[in-house]
């Protein structure tokens, strides 16, 4: 193999295979990488524009029994701090979701022993009673798969029954890596890596729109990464020619305090170079997929900035609020203002979106400052 031979393959947007992949990864200089990722950027998304989001993240509930070893988010259902979300709640969250001009509201949840499909369908259609403009991206493959299984259905009359109570997305919560090795050890209580990618295929199936994520800095390989991107390639290769499918796909890091696997001698860090190659080379492998997004509330501004010359053509959202990546150690924060300048810093013209990244106008809100370009290139700090 050589390194030229596999760039001008994927320029051609011909799919890698692993083996491929991993030989790019690991001979390929970072500059290089970077480079070929951008012009695939650029054959995917033409132009200039990053785009971005204003939404909530709130948690239906914190009890989950998939004991999951990265997480210090969950609790057992007899623990004190165990909650389930109220609709006064709710209803507080997304009046001021509203005021910050934002229209969608990501409900994560658990795999809570004692909430079955009636819950949430009265949860999503009271919601969408109450707010029907807000826009429900909820649960994730693991909780619908738990779902089903509690509920003896199949994966697709959980969705329809989903869908037909208010649910617009399916976020790609709970890939993390997509082997089981890997998911064996920190998520014993996950369903499996074949049951993720079947929950979405049939999601696929059903027009639903959907995301794809991807966990990093614990304890997969990175033969291991590049197997899962393979899997999200292949699955994204079969939906119906006019279903949305993934029309994003986000890398993470472990974030690692007071976690188990901290607690087990896995704190690997994620340094800024490895996760703007891995961001590289998730655009080079993944040729069907449009969308991809540098997570800077894992990685930090700077690093999320340098991504976006590195094949990343989306910031993601300022996220209101957020609790479990928080919980482990995760510190960095964005309001609006903050979102647009770190894009126009790095070259590129702001462009705020809906789940379906169709271009949305700029709203007026209460609390949060949001500029147009030229507003922004106005301030002393662009000079």
């Amino acid at each position: 193999m050589e390194v030229k031979q596999l760039f001008d393959k994927a320029l051609a947007l011909n799919p890698l295979t692993i083996e491929e992949g991993l030989f790019l990864y690991l001979n390929a200089p970072t500059n290089e990488l970077m480079f070929v990722a951008s012009e695939l950027r650029k054959i995917h998304v033409p132009g200039n524009i990053v785009t971005w989001q204003i939404d909530r993240n709130v948690n239906i509930t914190n009890v989950c029994v998939s004991g999951c070893k990265f997480c210090n988010f969950h609790c057992n259902i007899s623990d004190e701090s165990s909650f389930i979300t109220s609709i006064g709640e709710y209803k507080l969250k997304i009046d001021e979701l509203q005021r910050y001009g934002g229209d969608q509201l990501l409900l994560q949840g658990g795999l809570h022993p004692k909430l079955g499909l009636k819950f949430y369908t009265s949860l999503f259609s009271e919601l969408k009673e109450m707010f029907p403009n807000i826009k429900l991206h909820a649960l994730g493959p693991p909780e619908v798969a738990f779902i089903a299984r509690i509920e003896k259905k199949s994966y697709r009359k959980v969705l329809i029954a989903l869908i037909d109570a208010g649910l617009d997305s399916l976020p790609g919560a709970g890939a993390e890596i997509l082997v089981d090795r890997v998911r064996k050890y920190i998520s014993p209580g996950k369903p499996d890596a074949q049951a993720w990618l079947d929950v979405m295929a049939q999601a696929h199936t059903l027009r639903l729109v959907t995301s794809a994520t991807m966990m990093i800095g614990h304890i997969e390989s990175m033969e291991e990464r590049i197997e899962h991107l393979v899997k999200l390639r292949e699955l994204q290769a079969k939906k119906p020619a006019n279903a949305p499918g993934f029309l994003n796909f986000i890398v993470w890091t472990f974030q690692a305090k007071g976690t188990k696997l901290e607690n087990l001698g896995i704190n690997t860090i994620v340094t800024p170079e490895e996760y703007i190659r891995t961001i590289a080379i998730c655009r080079i492998m993944l040729n069907n997929i449009k969308h991809i997004q540098a997570s800077w509330l894992t990685v930090g501004k700077d690093t999320a900035q340098v991504c976006l010359h590195a094949g990343a053509n989306d910031f993601g959202s300022i996220m209101i609020e957020e609790n479990v990546v928080s919980s482990a150690g995760a510190t960095n924060r964005m309001d609006s203002y903050g979102m647009q300048k770190a894009i126009v810093d790095a070259g590129y013209v702001p462009q705020l979106r809906n789940q379906r990244y169709e271009h949305i106008a700029l709203p007026e809100c209460e609390f949060s400052e949001i500029l147009s370009l030229e507003e922004l290139k106005k301030r002393p700090e662009f000079e």
